[in-house]
């Protein structure tokens, strides 16, 4: 009866929030978890995200993310399929793995060009603030998140630079996952 979480991380840009939607829509009982909508609940001493990681905004990331990954487990336990998505890199789920003993975990790094990266971004309309502001950390983070290291640490790898929406999500559901993740062991 338990449902899979999938995990997704990427640059801002990458498509995690369009796909992490697209792909729930075709399990009959889905829930999206984006730590940013849990981070802007927070209504006074919000700490925005930086590049230099300033430490008060690692403490709100890590309790958005233990309240994903608590919340994910509830849910995935009743039969919903959970996406979660974020910017993380690989030793970020160990952390919110944590929660998932037992459970169906798919982490997958969504890869673009920087080009459609920047495209994505300068286009999209889910967020309520002017994206520009996010340019800076999309130039900053392409370096730092090459899928050769996700790839590494187990995570599926999908680049979707030349993909539309539904071949994104078909190329997610074509891909094969071991029986038990070791992302969902304790």
């Amino acid at each position: 009866m338990s449902g899979v979480i999938w995990v997704f991380s990427g640059s801002p840009g990458a498509g995690k929030s369009t796909v992490s939607a697209a792909l729930l829509g075709r399990f009959p009982f889905g829930l999206h978890l984006s730590i940013d909508d849990l981070r802007e609940q927070v209504v006074s001493g919000l700490a925005q995200p930086a590049l230099d990681h300033p430490p008060e905004a690692v403490r709100q990331f890590a309790l958005a993310r233990t309240s994903a990954a608590q919340t994910a487990r509830l849910y995935a336990q009743e039969g919903f399929a959970v996406a979660i998505e974020d910017v993380l890199w690989p030793d970020d789920l160990a952390f919110m793995a944590r929660h998932w003993a037992g459970l169906d975990v798919r982490p997958v790094r969504l890869h673009t060009t920087l080009e459609v990266a920047h495209e994505r971004n300068r286009t999209r309309t889910n967020k309520t603030y002017d994206t520009s502001v996010l340019v800076p950390l999309i130039d900053g983070l392409y370096g730092q998140m090459p899928p050769e290291l996700f790839r590494e640490a187990g995570w599926a790898v999908v680049d979707s630079s030349a993909l539309s929406l539904e071949a994104t999500v078909d190329a997610l559901l074509a891909l094969t996952w071991p029986a038990r993740s070791e992302f969902g062991q304790s």
